[in-house]
């Protein structure tokens, strides 16, 4: 099995199209996901590549390139973008039914944070602030957890917090249906 480096290949797709977002007013509007989605069903794969800032773009390219390159590495490179491709397309399906509009990798990072969480449960990851040694299973649950929570009680915030959780549960389900199977990743 010879590694793609997609994880790196689709970050580096968002940052050009961050910059195409930067530099024409209108391109953003061209590719979002909004009520018109139905009738144009590639906007739930080119609302992904989108963003609504950089910060949201960096901390997608952050989580996309340390952790994705890594379950990339695992699983192989076409089961990596079969989870990012179906767990992001599923965020998006969720957000075009409880949100005006949606874009942003998020829901698919999520989809693979939880791949990564199952995977490597006692991985221990490092927290920045404060700079704490932590579990994957815990940091990446936790997380989860805060999502959960804030799609209840932090529902006008401006971010699809049910698409994170989305794309966290099916990428949950796709490493069980594999785990499963019993079957190699590779």
């Amino acid at each position: 099995m010879k590694f793609k480096f997609y994880a790196l290949k689709l970050s580096a797709i968002m940052i050009f199209i961050f910059l195409l977002q930067f530099v024409f007013s209108d391109f953003t509007s061209l590719f979002l996901l909004n009520q018109d989605s139905f009738s144009e069903l590639w906007r739930f794969v080119t609302a992904i590549f989108l963003h609504g800032g950089f910060l949201h773009l960096l901390y997608n390219l952050f989580a996309l390139a340390l952790f994705g390159s890594i379950l990339e590495k695992y699983i192989g490179s076409k089961k990596f973008l079969f989870v990012f491709f179906v767990t992001g397309i599923f965020a998006n399906l969720i957000s075009i039914n409880y949100y005006d509009a949606s874009l942003g990798a998020s829901g698919a990072i999520f989809g693979l944070l939880a791949g990564f969480a199952l995977l490597f449960p006692n991985t221990e990851l490092m927290l920045l602030f404060p700079p704490i040694p932590i579990k994957a299973k815990y940091l990446i649950g936790g997380y989860l957890a805060f999502e959960i929570y804030s799609s209840i009680y932090r529902a006008g915030d401006q971010i699809a917090h049910l698409a994170h959780v989305g794309g966290a549960i099916v990428g949950i389900i796709i490493v069980l249906i594999w785990r499963k199977r019993g079957k190699n990743f590779y």
